[in-house]
């Protein structure tokens, strides 16, 4: 109930009312309700977004590879882009998959190499994200018996070495591609407890227990892979992290000072 003064005509007209009512022929004015804010954007989502623009920022990925991250609150499920470059992607492009590679709630088709995503998923409840990028700097580290080692403390993460997937041994002859499950459970089991797989002919798999180190790994890696190719044009021995070196500098700040710089630059918030 509110008590209102009103002058009409010079009358001075005193009434009690609730805020809906009337008071004669004359509206009572209120304050008209807040209008809804549209609905919120999940964090991770927002991250995920942020993700795709950054490994095309940095070179990670062209108009092909891919980025994905486990549903915080489902870790049967996980969000990957529908087939697009992925700097092109906007939250309205995420969907959400099951382990099996199935997207739900939409009739919108994500990328054939799903499979790359699930697969580890399923076997790796460490990993909260995946990227699967073709970065040429690492290709031919898993074409040769040059094997990739770390060269400096932001790629120590490689420093225990990196298993090479052989897709003829789990499919015979193929495109390539991670195409089906079976597929994608070799190469999960060939990445094992590894932060990175490297495919032969094809790219890599980087895995991380989060969003952040996940594409931190995938930029160092290839990185990494160019420093060690100039390193090793020099001539001369070269002098790579020993396993001391390694287990002690581990992931410096789980990339968080990289990761808010490279998302600034890739969505232009500087």
């Amino acid at each position: 109930m509110r008590t209102f003064k009103l002058t009409v005509a010079g009358v001075l007209i005193t009434c009690t009312v609730l805020v809906t009512a009337q008071c004669g022929s004359m509206p009572v004015e209120t304050s008209a309700p807040a209008t809804p804010p549209a609905a919120a954007v999940p964090a991770i989502i927002e991250d995920l977004v942020a993700a795709n623009r950054i490994i095309a920022d940095q070179g990670v990925v062209d108009g092909y590879g891919h980025v994905s991250v486990r549903n915080p609150d489902n870790p049967d499920q996980f969000f990957l882009s529908r087939s697009m470059a992925p700097e092109s992607v906007v939250a309205s492009d995420i969907l959400t998959l099951d382990l099996d590679g199935n997207v739900l709630n939409s009739d919108q088709n994500t990328y054939q190499e799903r499979y790359i995503h699930s697969e580890i998923y399923r076997l790796r409840p460490d990993v909260n994200s995946v990227v699967h990028s073709h970065a040429p700097s690492v290709v031919p580290f898993g074409t040769t018996t040059v094997p990739l080692r770390a060269m400096f403390h932001m790629s120590a993460f490689i420093g225990q070495g990196l298993p090479i997937f052989e897709i003829r041994n789990a499919a015979g002859m193929t495109n390539m591609l991670v195409s089906n499950q079976d597929i994608g459970a070799a190469l999960a089991e060939t990445l094992g407890d590894r932060p990175a797989v490297l495919m032969r002919g094809h790219g890599a798999a980087i895995a991380g227990p989060s969003l952040p180190i996940a594409v931190g790994q995938s930029i160092y890696l290839a990185i990494n892979a160019t420093m060690q190719a100039q390193a090793m044009s020099l001539g001369g021995p070269v002098t790579y992290l020993t396993p001391e070196e390694v287990e002690l500098t581990g992931i410096p700040d789980n990339y968080q000072r990289a990761w808010t710089l490279w998302r600034q630059a890739a969505l232009g918030e500087n």
